[in-house]
């Protein structure tokens, strides 16, 4: 529709250029069609052997891409645990120390629920940390390439003892 609009005004001006000699001649020329520039752009693109979309091989893995991904997958995680939780706590019978009587019954190795517990406290931490990086980001500091590495392995560290020691909790 916009198509045919724009080509009965452009013929329609060019009709009467005779009588609206003042306007047309300061009139910018249309632009081309969004078909023609994407056109141009794939030429381009197959002209310079350019790829489709970016893979592996163009962009390596580094630090602060794990970082954004795993900060990103932990936010959707521990939304996603607190949820099932709250549903749980308001659905099921019984109250928390009759859960916890019956993880307790399980009889599970002390190994298996420190694994358990590392599982659920890193996740927390290294949100809460990364979460601290970005904020620290928000303010204008630490844009530098060498202090985003610095800073993320800082991250990395604090999440892996600040897990340990809640793990010992």
């Amino acid at each position: 529709m916009a198509l045919l609009l724009r080509s009965v005004a452009r013929q329609s001006v060019c009709m009467s250029r005779q009588h609206f000699c003042v306007l047309y001649r300061h009139a910018a020329p249309m632009g081309t069609t969004a078909k023609e520039e994407m056109n141009k752009f794939w030429s381009k693109n197959t002209r310079l052997n350019r790829p489709v979309s970016p893979h592996i091989t163009i962009y390596k893995w580094s630090v602060p891409m794990m970082m954004s991904i795993t900060h990103r997958g932990t936010g959707v995680g521990l939304s996603g645990a607190i949820s099932a939780f709250a549903v749980a706590a308001l659905v099921l019978p019984g109250n928390f120390p009759y859960y916890l009587d019956l993880i307790h019954s399980l009889s599970v190795g002390p190994i298996l629920i420190g694994l358990a517990k590392f599982g659920l406290a890193f996740p927390v931490s290294f949100h809460t940390l990364n979460g601290i990086r970005h904020l620290w980001w928000d303010i204008g500091k630490g844009f530098r390439i060498p202090e985003v590495y610095r800073t993320g392995y800082t991250v990395i560290g604090l999440s892996i003892l600040t897990s340990i020691a809640l793990t010992c909790l």
